[in-house]
């Protein structure tokens, strides 16, 4: 017998980015293994295609080809490669019902004035403008629909676009906006049957924090020492819960600490 969940999933093509690694690659299983055979389709992009065909692969072995997987790469820091995505998929893909905006990165933990240049610019072009240049794209398809239009949009921001720290100020600066954006989307939507869904993590144990420290595991692992941080799986499972209400049900923002942590400054260490 089906669940509720997956009943609410059957025939859906849902939309991750950022699906090669961490947060969005767990959402894309945790999908797969809610609606295994209820014609569901997940379309994951992100910039290492690699990485997404060996995703799609597991994916197929898992459901017995159940689930259908559609890999694009997917840069959505440039605009062009977001102008012509909706036009370059197979037409039987455009018809998308939910979008995970899950692309996102920090770089560095400079302060001011010593952010660089770089850093600065590929973090806002992809937390930010990516984001918004996406959900441009994919909100008229929703729009479409009956009724005022259907479909919902899951943002993934941060506790750090709620409370900024020392050495983060672009990254928050980005998750702020991202929060801006979502509540603002949500209030012009607020005729429409479109959700527009935010879940802001804590501590969360992935490539990210590799990536902030230019490539230096060390550094990274550091992070983490004395802490048992949330796993990426733990926010798939909210996404996708939060995917899976009742279309009347909106669960408008969800902000998820592991046990140790109580805000972006306030973190337990055991002795090491």
């Amino acid at each position: 017998m089906s669940s509720a969940a997956a009943k609410r999933l059957e025939g859906k093509t849902i939309l991750i980015t950022g699906a090669s690694s961490g947060i969005g690659k767990s959402t894309a299983l945790e999908f797969a293994r809610t609606n295994p055979n209820g014609n569901l389709r997940l379309i994951v992009t992100a910039r290492r295609v690699d990485s997404l065909e060996e995703l799609a692969a597991q994916i197929r072995k898992e459901t017995n080809d159940g689930v259908k997987v559609l890999p694009v790469k997917l840069d959505v820091s440039k605009a062009d490669e977001i102008r012509g995505f909706v036009g370059s998929l197979p037409e039987e893909w455009r018809d998308i019902h939910v979008l995970v905006n899950n692309a996102g990165l920090v770089k560095g933990v400079a302060k001011a004035p010593e952010i660089a240049e770089d850093d600065l610019n590929i973090m806002f072009a992809t937390n930010v403008t990516g984001l918004i240049n996406l959900t441009q794209a994919i909100l008229p398809i929703f729009q479409k629909r009956p009724n005022g239009g259907q479909g919902d949009i899951i943002n993934i921001g941060s506790i750090a676009g709620r409370e900024p720290y020392p050495g983060g100020s672009i990254y928050c600066a980005t998750k702020a906006a991202v929060r801006s954006f979502t509540e603002s989307l949500r209030k012009e939507l607020i005729a429409t049957r479109i959700r527009v869904i935010e879940v802001d993590p804590g501590q969360v144990e992935t490539e990210f924090s590799v990536v902030r420290f230019y490539g230096d595991k060390s550094k990274a692992d550091a992070i983490y020492a004395g802490c048992d941080p949330l796993t990426p799986d733990d926010i798939a499972e909210i996404v996708v819960f939060s995917a899976t209400r009742r279309e009347n049900v909106v669960l408008a923002e969800s902000l998820v600490y592991p046990n140790h942590q109580a805000s972006a400054l306030i973190m337990h260490r055991r002795p090491t």
